[in-house]
């Protein structure tokens, strides 16, 4: 039998443990388990650590067993890769190897008030004020903000900080810890490509900036050291495969982006999971995006090797618009019934979709965006909603596109898709229609997982897996070729981009006395009608000029 390596592909819906071979690629065996998400307040995203844990246990439990079933003996397995949900925030406690509090997910909104204040005592107000060090704004994306939240609001991890006993790290590192040995040893480690989307990582140095640790207040001895995202980092100490190395890590899309082969630079490919994430290859140097996108440490492939980088342009909401119709709605029983429903409309009749759940990310990074449905009519079904829900995906994707297009001054002429949501062949079609080049889809969609596993395997100490260009395998492909004119493509976008302008400066998060959630340009007004009434002509005149020195007042 020939050489095997693993992955685990934890992401925010799923956890996932995939067998590969290593000469062929082809997936062998796997196993899925679905996570459950926690809505505690509005705006709020959380994930249970141990959920999370037990969920790769059992993947790998499970996954072993039908190997044995095929005959397949487990020793092959020579590494295990992990990739993850990136940004994800934990805290756990190294002496008792408790988490102190539930995993604040990617998409969480509750630190948009840390965000403002951060972004106004900024020079010049500028959410690019720390671009040039971490190669992103400031946003409640990022993982530093969530850290910061937790060190303010939860007493548990304040008292372990101060005890000595915290531990921060994005889910890479909770499960590399926990799998290693936890609390007995287990190696507190992350690679590159996740630690450049904490905000506390320098993506020249490609080290924790103390500066960046100071301004978000953040201290250094809680963060994992920063290993490369093909070493190995510890072994397995519990389970079918104890005693294997754990020799691959990259964040989910960066994992997409190795498992996709993009290793030249100007490749590019798009992941349709939770979210959308387009990443362009940009070689050894960092390119700073002038529309809207990240900078972010795509790879890098050993100790010694370099660090490659990519543009980056992510949506927070694509996949989860669907559980949203399915959960929230109603409106479908199954993700899988969406294409079908889609397709008996065949059109939006003119219906609009901005999925702003969690704020609009690239190229707007607007966290006061909402989500709205526009130009409905009498005629308008679910069907027709169903439609515009798809095409909300597509058309986030080709704002990126176009912001990448601009930044590189190299048009992509065709684009490499992965992820959950590719399967949908309505929704791949409507891509290819809506960006005016051919979409390619591979026939194992699962390249995440492929990513990690061909890290892991060409590890230093494992090297079962070849990565020079003339030994990567060839993988099979779909193609979909655009089917309508420009000139339509051009004017259903166009629609789009005005009802995201609709969709814009929905939501505040500044406060104000005890106002019963009335805005303080409200109460002003307010103000002014009833007291001017009264006589006191003056009085609004000191009401307006007290907002002002509160900064209550930004118009």
């Amino acid at each position: 039998m020939e050489p095997l390596i693993a992955a685990i592909d934890q992401g925010t819906s799923s956890t996932r443990f995939l067998v590969f071979n290593a000469k062929t690629a082809e997936l062998i065996s796997h196993h899925q388990v679905e996570i459950n998400q926690s809505f505690p307040k509005e705006g709020w995203v959380e994930e249970d650590p141990k959920e999370i844990m037990q969920s790769v246990y059992e993947c790998m439990e499970r996954t072993c067993e039908k190997l044995c079933q095929l005959n397949i003996d487990i020793s092959n397995i020579k590494a295990v890769g992990v990739t993850n949900q990136r940004e994800t925030t934990l805290v756990w406690d190294k002496v008792t190897g408790e988490p102190l509090y539930n995993a604040i997910v990617w998409l969480d909104l509750r630190t948009q008030s840390t965000v403002e204040r951060l972004i106004n005592k900024a020079p010049g107000r500028n959410k690019n004020h720390l671009k040039h060090k971490t190669g992103l704004p400031i946003s409640t994306y990022f993982s530093a903000v969530k850290l910061r939240w937790l060190l303010d609001n939860v007493d548990e991890v304040q008292q372990a900080v101060l005890s000595e006993r915290a531990m921060f790290g994005t889910v890479d590192s909770w499960i590399i810890w926990c799998l290693t040995g936890g609390r007995n040893g287990g190696v507190h480690c992350t690679d590159v490509s996740n630690a450049s989307r904490t905000m506390l990582f320098n993506i020249h140095t490609l080290e924790w900036d103390p500066e960046l640790c100071r301004y978000f207040d953040v201290p250094m001895e809680i963060l994992p050291k920063v290993r490369s995202s093909s070493e190995i980092y510890g072994w397995m100490k519990a389970g079918s495969l104890a005693g294997v190395p754990i020799s691959g890590c990259l964040g989910d899309q960066s994992a997409a982006l190795v498992g996709q082969m993009c290793f030249k630079e100007g490749q590019a490919k798009n992941t349709y999971g939770t979210g959308c994430f387009l990443l362009r290859n940009t070689g050894t140097k960092p390119v700073v995006s002038e529309h809207g996108l990240l900078t972010t440490v795509a790879y890098k492939l050993g100790k010694d090797e370099p660090a490659c980088y990519a543009l980056e342009g992510s949506v927070a909401i694509a996949g989860a618009v669907v559980r949203w119709l399915k959960d929230n709605m109603g409106i479908v029983q199954s993700s899988s019934e969406i294409e079908k429903l889609a397709a008996a409309a065949g059109t939006s009749y003119g219906c609009y979709f901005v999925p702003a759940f969690s704020g609009l990310y690239a190229p707007y990074w607007e966290p006061s965006a909402r989500g709205i449905i526009c130009g409905l009519t009498q005629f308008t079904n679910r069907n027709h909603l169903a439609f515009a829900a798809l095409e909300a995906v597509c058309f986030q994707t080709r704002e990126i596109l176009d912001a990448m297009n601009q930044d590189s001054g190299v048009p992509l002429t065709q684009l490499q898709v992965d992820g959950g949501m590719t399967s949908n062949r309505l929704l791949m079609q409507l891509q290819a229609d809506i960006l005016c080049i051919p979409v390619v889809r591979p026939t194992m969609s699962e390249t995440s997982a492929l990513g990690a596993a061909m890290a892991a395997g060409a590890a230093e100490g494992v090297e079962v897996w070849n990565l020079s260009p003339d030994h990567l395998p060839h993988v099979s492909s779909e193609k979909y070729d655009p089917q309508i004119n420009s000139d339509e493509s051009e004017f259903r976008f166009a629609r789009w981009k005005k009802a995201v302008q609709k969709a814009m400066n929905w939501e505040t998060t500044e406060p104000c006395c005890n106002t019963n959630g009335m805005k303080p340009q409200s109460i002003y007004f307010y103000i002014l009608t009833t007291d001017v009434s009264r006589g006191s002509t003056n009085l609004h005149l000191e009401i307006f000029t007290m907002f002002k020195s509160k900064k209550w007042w930004n118009e």
